[in-house]
């Protein structure tokens, strides 16, 4: 199936508009019944006895579909099949789709008109005749079936007879198909079927979890021969999804809040020296304007309506950076007559980068690398932290704020169950806080704190130090920097020191005390109450504050409230002061991080979160359509909470000039999906869309499933166990930018890419062969030869051949095994996706299901045509791809094929290129 482009005026974009009988009354039509997600109607086309208008001349046969709805009796050019050539008797491969959202009715007329082509390229054409119908007669025909006159007129001329089949994909067409060996098999296909369909017109979705990703499908039906004669039906759908804007606007919303987290920190930093205060002023009058930015981006797309992908030709609009380019759902859906139905599904999209920004100075991969080298030799007004020191930072700061609120909640919910006088509920609650405050005070373990604590000291105007370190905590331990700055520099963090770092650790101490202490009230007032006695369980008073303690012995017969709340009181007393000295020292570690590099530190991060969120939406569609496929399947879901899921991206941009930068940005947003998780939640409401929560270091992407479809998942999905993606990219450039590379060029970069990813890939397989149970696995080493592939895929990455689309292959069809999530990438998701995708989905049906070999080429051309009227136009985009030699002709001026023939062509082919840029800026 051809990539559509938004605003391609192709035959099949043509809309019906919704009758207005349904909104006033004036009409009553008869709705054809539905079965739920699926075709309203499906129907073949053939015809026999064809009269040419001139002797002896041989027919070139298109039929164009056309629909007359009963309330406009407007004609609505629909779609075409095929032109099959060379044949009075043309059997069409391509069909004619209706999908469950077309207005389209039993009183609905069906025009079909046939034409003999005479010339392709220019679509010359000359009529025939024409035949039409009613939906209703069709379906209330005795077997669906159809013979209609073709005529010139009305009650003009016959000239030959159309035959009219219902097709539905569940049930085998009657008879072989022994006879297409003579009548088709040298007939070619230069057009396809396609219809669109409008969004639902009723507005009832009865599937709304899908319908909340998937939107306007386009869908292609062909028939094509078994090797045993028989026929499987195909059906192609090609659907929008609608997350491409949803998520990014999910994620620039939580940036914005992030950011805003962060500045108002950076605001309650406290008094500092004159240096390190202009350094916060500097740093956040920056973070101020990358703030207003990130608004003004959301507002802009909020504003976005009609459109629900983005087009390749607004790859470079400011306001559309985080929507990834062309987003969508590839499905095939094969019936055959032995096997069983099978989908096969890839999310076709634009490789993730920041195309509006540019690629001058490379992409991600490449400015990551030189900005961290210059961080590491960084002057003497910084101080540096490694990147894992900065992320670890960021992890305590957002676990102290999901955690303080969290144990005040629970402190209160203690409180409440003491004034209840209740037990059970206090036991229930301590173990609440005990688990909560436990996990706070494992968050300031981390070397890191004391450091940092050190560094703001020193930072601090007229700081004066206390006492010097002791013997363990040395030099290289207590100082972040690596490698030291000099310290006879004011600002650098100090070797010898009065500073009392004893004091952190009573403070950090206090609330481990603090729990205790609670702990051994309840334990106290729920033993007194047991038993009806006044004392025991003194023996742990040992152990505990007696400043804190004393109130037990003091009033051991007062209100369960009353012994409590000034424990509970100190607690977050001794927890308010952890966090707010905790916070301000971690934020005076993010504060160098800004602070060094303004404004590239800021800019590198827009880039990264501008590609994260074009890799974050694909994702998002592709995990949700995942798991609505393979909902009933046990052993699907036991791999996804015991192992994850492996997500497989395929690669091919060239290493040649711009792509470069993208494959380096591609990289690097692909590798930051490890940082996503997933968390299936039962819908509340109708809204069914997914919620993003966390930050830049750790996101939980919140996918909501109806109620029936929750309750069919196992326990620890239920339970809000978080789901792991494992992604991997394989890369392979296939076009003439390629063979450029190759030859001229360096293809270092992908070389390594995919010796990287192969080695993630060998790590999940060993997981989920360890983890999995050992009957699952049994089972699956019999259907599955993984380790065999993967050998074989070692073995392709490492021979360094030149345009070895035999990785892609192998690592397709190991993610396939490996029940993962299948992506297709190139510059703009059309030219060379498309040339892969069909070419895999002709393999599928080769391997898979027994397609007569005489017909892999003809199959193969079917789904790679486009319609004449309206093509795409891609004179900015030059994306042939050469995945076979059974490709479509090739729009280039110079045939890729002679390039590779001789070095000299090649030459040849560069002094004529400069010629022609030459004359045409002359």
């Amino acid at each position: 199936m051809e990539i559509k482009e938004e605003g391609a005026s192709e035959e099949g974009q043509h809309f019906l508009p919704t009758p207005h009988a349904n909104d006033t009354g004036d009409f009553q039509f008869t709705s054809i019944q539905k079965t739920p997600n699926e075709p309203q109607l499906e129907f073949i086309l053939a015809c026999k006895d064809l009269v040419a208008p001139v002797r002896d001349r041989k027919l070139n046969t298109l039929v164009q579909i056309s629909v007359i709805h009963p309330a406009e009796q407007g004609l609505t050019r629909y779609s075409s099949t095929e032109i099959v050539e060379g044949t009075r008797d043309p059997l069409f491969l391509t069909g004619v789709t209706f999908p469950s959202e077309y207005p389209i009715y039993e009183e609905t007329k069906i025009k079909l008109t046939v034409y003999d082509v005479k010339d392709k390229s220019h679509d010359t054409r000359s009529f025939l005749g024409y035949a039409s119908f009613e939906v209703g007669e069709l379906l209330k025909s005795k077997e669906q079936l159809l013979a209609l006159s073709l005529r010139t007129s009305d009650g003009g001329k016959v000239v030959g007879t159309i035959e009219v089949s219902v097709v539905k994909m569940g049930e085998i067409e009657d008879g072989e198909a022994d006879h297409i060996t003579t009548d088709v098999q040298g007939q070619k296909c230069t057009l396809v079927c396609e219809c669109t369909a409008p969004e639902s017109v009723n507005g009832k979705d009865n599937l709304p979890f899908l319908n909340a990703v998937l939107k306007n499908p386009v869908c292609k039906l062909y028939r094509f021969p078994t090797s045993d004669n028989k026929w499987m039906r195909i059906r192609e759908q090609m659907s929008e999804s609608i997350l491409s804007f949803h998520i990014p606007k999910e994620l620039i919303s939580l940036h914005i809040k992030e950011d805003l987290c962060r500045n108002q920190e950076l605001k309650e930093l406290g008094e500092l020296s004159p240096h390190w205060d202009n350094l916060r002023k500097n740093v956040l009058t920056h973070c101020d304007q990358m703030v207003n930015m990130y608004q003004d981006i959301l507002t802009e797309l909020s504003k976005e309506t009609g459109s629900s992908f983005k087009s390749s030709s607004s790859k470079g609009e400011k306001t559309l950076e985080f929507v990834p380019i062309n987003l969508h759902l590839q499905r095939m859906h094969v019936h055959s007559p032995h096997l069983k139905d099978a989908l096969y599904d890839v999310i076709t999209v634009g490789a993730p980068a920041a195309h509006f920004q540019g690629f001058k100075n490379g992409g991600l991969r490449k400015l990551l690398h030189r900005f961290e080298m210059e961080r590491r030799n960084t002057g003497y007004q910084f101080i540096y932290y490694s990147p894992e020191n900065t992320a670890k930072a960021k992890e305590v700061l957002s676990n102290i704020n999901q955690l303080q609120p969290l144990i005040a909640t629970h402190a209160d919910l203690l409180l409440n169950s003491a004034s209840q006088h209740s037990p059970d509920s206090l036991k229930n609650s301590l173990k609440m806080l005990s688990e909560k405050t436990e996990l706070f005070v494992h968050a300031f373990k981390d070397q890191l704190v004391r450091s940092a604590l050190l560094a703001l000291y020193t930072a601090r105007p007229g700081g004066v130090l206390k006492k010097p370190p002791s013997p363990k905590n040395s030099t290289e331990e207590s100082c972040p920097q690596d490698p030291p700055a000099p310290m006879r520099r004011q600002d650098s963090i100090p070797h010898h020191s009065d500073y009392d770092e004893e004091e952190w650790d009573r403070v950090w101490a206090n609330v481990g005390k603090s729990l205790n202490c609670i702990i051994a009230m309840v334990d106290r007032l729920i033993e007194r109450d047991g038993s009806n006695e006044g004392g025991g369980g003194g023996s742990q008073d040992g152990e505990k504050d007696p400043s804190l303690v004393d109130p037990v012995i003091t009033h051991p017969r007062e209100d369960w409230y009353e012994q409590l709340y000034p424990l509970i009181r100190t607690l977050k007393d001794c927890m308010g002061e952890v966090v707010s000295r905790a916070k301000q020292s971690l934020t005076f570690v993010l504060l160098q991080e800004l602070a060094h590099s303004l404004p590239q530190g800021l800019m590198l991060t827009l880039r990264r979160d501008i590609v994260f969120s074009q890799a974050l939406a694909g994702l998002v569609c592709g995990f949700i359509i995942k798991l609505h496929t393979s909902l009933h399947d046990p052993g699907f879901l036991q791999q996804l909470h015991t192992v994850g899921l492996i997500v497989q991206y395929e690669g091919l941009l060239s290493t040649y000039s711009d792509e470069i930068g993208m494959l380096e940005d591609m990289a690097v947003g692909i590798s930051d999906l490890k940082k996503v998780a997933f968390k299936i939640i039962e819908a509340k409401s109708n809204d069914v869309l997914p919620v993003i929560t966390g930050r830049r270091e750790h996101y939980v992407v919140e996918v909501k499933l109806p109620a029936r479809m929750f309750e069919a998942l196992p326990l620890q999905i239920k339970e809000g166990q978080l789901l792991h993606v494992y992604p991997v990219l394989f890369n392979v450039g296939i076009n003439e930018q390629q063979t450029l590379a190759e030859r001229f060029g360096d293809v270092s970069l992908q070389e390594s890419i995919n010796q990287e990813n192969f080695e993630l890939l060998k790590e999940y397989y060993t997981a989920f062969m360890e983890k999995m149970p050992p009957d699952y696995i049994s089972h699956f080493q019999e259907q599955n030869d993984l380790k065999g592939l993967l050998e074989n895929l070692h073995q392709n990455i490492q021979a360094k051949k030149r345009k070895n689309v035999e990785i892609m292959w192998l690592a397709a069809t190991i993610c396939r095994k490996l029940n993962g999530i299948r992506f297709t990438c190139c510059k703009s998701a059309k030219d060379r996706t498309s040339m892969s995708v069909t070419l895999e989905q002709c393999s599928i049906l080769r391997d898979e299901h027994q397609l007569h070999k005489d017909f892999f080429i003809r199959a193969l051309d079917c789904m790679r045509s486009r319609q004449t009227q309206g093509a795409l136009s891609e004179s900015d985009d030059p994306e042939t791809g050469c995945l076979t030699d059974n490709k479509p002709t090739s729009r280039h001026f110079y045939p890729v094929a002679l390039l590779l023939v001789s070095s000299h062509l090649l030459v040849v082919w560069l002094i004529l290129s400069l010629a022609l840029l030459l004359a045409k800026y002359q």
